[in-house]
């Protein structure tokens, strides 16, 4: 009897499956049906920035997170629980809008640091309450919006004392913390080099050490005997309270990070001499945060840095050369954004980067056109530009997100601010009149010369390219014929072939 059903092979069916494995690298490789990878051009080289901002957005905040993991793939996808915030201010001066709009921006740094912000709320009072901030009734209306929305923190829109932060947190029952903890909170999240980190930690020590404070009176407590509370070697023997002990460690953690601190100042500073030895004329972008200085930067220079909406996106100043279109060399920095009320600690302790703004030969002051205070914007800045020295610096004025922005607003602000221009970093808008603004506003070279530089001495005609002002030039048999300005250094070289 013939058996026609197909006799099972296990050697013939692997044989049929050995292109499983290669289709399947094929597709997750990318490989369309005519072969070829399909690259996405937007992802072919990524900048630095893009690759930072990138890793920032690796791990998302969402509104809840469940404690029960329903499958084990979820600790794979770890996500960070949203603060539910309530926002509260005292409206001392200004306008109403002024008020609001004041609320709006703490809002908006709450939302980069983390949070959902449910409510907000304001109080008319001629001065902030000694004792609550917002005094006794606003409290316990305060204390009920808390309990009804289920917020587990309140954000005060200012900087309170310490009695001002305890009575709160006493009588309302749940974390407040202050404008200038917030915007502290934002910088240690966003700082990313080492002199970043160091001198955001100093301002968060220098803000902590008057605040140390603990539950049941526990840092009054004293230690007693032959220092059995464990204070050892270094304590200043019985009798010294915890807060005295840990106000110490905080203070020696201070001079360890200003010692740090001038270590790096010091080559910032030499890079810094090297450039003024050179006469390579400075130009710092600075302006409020999120104005869209790094957008600005990345379209002037191409640098690449990290550009996100959001407050405080970018900290580390970034420093790139560029050219006029005579060949001169000069620098573009990109500095720290600033806000209304910058806390004091961060003046005191971005002193250093801030001084590239001092040190500049030309300021290019970004202000947000869309901005529903412009104006206010301008002043807030110029305000810290006043308190690190800057006020002398020659300033041009950038109008940005001229794309999106208000013409009459754009108007308003160049009739008030002549020396501006207004421009879109997003869309290209103006960038060339910016450019020739910044051109006609670097530093002149001051001394003038005529030479005839050999054919041998190339070497300071490309000097006199990048570093000084060339009126005319002409090539004879004899060398080159060179009129123009120059700093008194490579003058002084070009003496030699005075014509």
């Amino acid at each position: 009897m013939t058996n026609n059903a197909h006799e099972f092979s296990l050697a013939d069916e692997l044989e049929a499956t050995e292109d499983w494995d290669a289709l399947d690298d094929a597709q997750e490789i990318g490989f369309s049906e005519s072969g070829y990878v399909d690259e996405d051009p937007e992802t072919t080289d990524p900048t630095l920035g893009a690759m930072e901002l990138a890793e920032r957005h690796a791990l998302k905040r969402v509104a809840s997170l469940r404690t029960e993991l329903e499958d084990i793939t979820e600790v794979e996808y770890r996500q960070l629980r949203l603060e539910r915030v309530v926002l509260v201010g005292v409206w001392a001066g200004g306008t109403q809008t002024d008020a609001e709009n004041s609320l709006a921006e703490l809002a908006l740094l709450a939302e980069t640091a983390g949070s959902e912000v449910l409510e907000a709320i304001y109080q008319r009072r001629q001065a902030p309450d000694p004792a609550t901030y917002i005094g006794r009734g606003k409290v316990e209306a305060l204390k009920e919006i808390a309990a009804a929305t289920g917020a587990d923190t309140v954000i005060a829109d200012g900087e309170l004392a310490p009695s001002q932060l305890r009575n709160l947190e006493d009588r309302i029952g749940v974390k407040v913390v202050d404008r200038t903890a917030l915007i502290l909170d934002i910088f240690a999240q966003h700082a990313k080099s080492r002199e970043g980190q160091a001198q955001v930690e100093l301002a968060q020590l220098s803000y902590m050490k008057q605040r140390l404070r603990g539950w049941g009176g526990n840092l009054s407590r004293q230690a007693g005997g032959r220092v059995a509370g464990g204070a050892g070697i270094g304590g200043r023997g019985p009798g010294e309270t915890k807060i005295e002990t840990d106000r110490r460690r905080i203070n020696t953690k201070i001079a360890k990070l200003n010692r740090e601190l001038k270590a790096m100042k010091g080559t910032r500073d030499t890079k810094r001499a090297d450039r003024k030895r050179h006469h390579i004329p400075a130009v710092a972008i600075a302006g409020y945060t999120n104005a869209g200085k790094s957008s600005l930067l990345n379209r002037l220079t191409g640098a690449g840095v990290l550009v996100e909406d959001a407050l405080f996106a970018t900290l580390d100043p970034t420093t790139r050369k560029t050219t006029t279109d005579d060949g001169r060399v000069y620098t573009m920095s990109d500095t720290v954004g600033f806000v209304r009320h910058l806390p004091h600690q961060l003046v005191e302790a971005f002193r250093s980067t801030l001084e590239e703004v001092a040190d500049a030969d030309l300021v290019v002051h970004v202000v947000d056109g869309s901005h529903p205070d412009p104006e206010g914007q301008l002043a807030a800045v110029r305000e810290v530009f006043a308190e690190i020295g800057a006020s002398e610096v020659p300033e041009l004025v950038v109008i940005n997100k001229a794309d999106i922005a208000d013409p009459l607003v754009i108007a308003r602000l160049q009739r008030a601010e002549p020396h501006s221009v207004a421009v879109s970093a997003k869309t290209g808008e103006g960038i060339d009149a910016a450019i020739r603004a910044v051109e006609s506003d670097l530093p002149k070279p001051g001394v003038e010369f005529t030479a005839l530089v050999p054919y041998e001495r190339g070497d300071l005609v490309n000097r006199i390219h990048q570093h000084g002002e060339i009126d005319h030039l002409e090539h004879t048999a004899e060398g080159t014929v060179v009129k123009g300005r120059a700093n008194a250094d490579l003058a002084g070289e070009l003496a030699a072939y005075s014509a």
